[in-house]
């Protein structure tokens, strides 16, 4: 469970894989510091940086015993890649004008959870995304208000990555504290 986030990148198929690390660079470069949360989880210093570490690397852990048991349809590295941008926008909503001043393409401070935010993130970079994983950020943090009864919008990926994102948020969210 101690593989770095630049370890873990490595896993990301080709077509992804450039652009992940530049924007990873480009993080550490600027919002390293950047915390998980204001107060829910990993919220200190670096918090950003262990939250995103953590839920990927528990993808790793729990993928290949779900896979073993019955085939997923999907890949570990599209795990690695939705689980890495899940939360893209966290690092920028607190950063100074200073720091987002390193990002010319950014024209409005990020909201919680902007959507908007990660699609110009997306694009900025050049992600290449196939529709479970466009499903998957989508549906990462659950239905929501498209909850319809019957209906299944958040596909296998997306509930894999939630459940990541969960026991990262919601059972270890104060570890590992730096």
């Amino acid at each position: 469970m101690n593989r770095t986030i630049e370890d873990l990148l490595q896993q990301v198929e080709d077509r992804n894989r450039a652009q992940a690390i530049t924007l990873w660079q480009d993080l550490q470069a600027y919002l390293s510091d950047a915390a998980g949360s204001t107060k829910s989880h990993h919220a200190w210093k670096g918090g950003y940086r262990d939250h995103v570490q953590e839920a990927m690397n528990l993808a790793v852990l729990l993928y290949g015993p779900l896979d073993q048991e019955r085939k997923l349809s999907f890949t570990v590295s599209s795990a690695l890649l939705v689980l890495f941008l899940h939360d893209c926008e966290k690092p920028f909503r607190h950063a100074t004008d200073e720091q987002l001043s390193h990002f010319p393409w950014i024209t409005a401070r990020p909201t919680k959870s902007d959507k908007g935010f990660q699609e110009r993130l997306l694009a900025e970079y050049k992600f290449v995304l196939s529709d479970d994983e466009q499903n998957a950020l989508k549906y990462v943090e659950g239905e929501n208000e498209d909850y319809v009864e019957g209906q299944r919008r958040q596909k296998p990926l997306a509930a894999f990555c939630h459940v990541c994102d969960t026991i990262s948020a919601r059972i270890w969210y104060d570890q590992p504290k730096t």
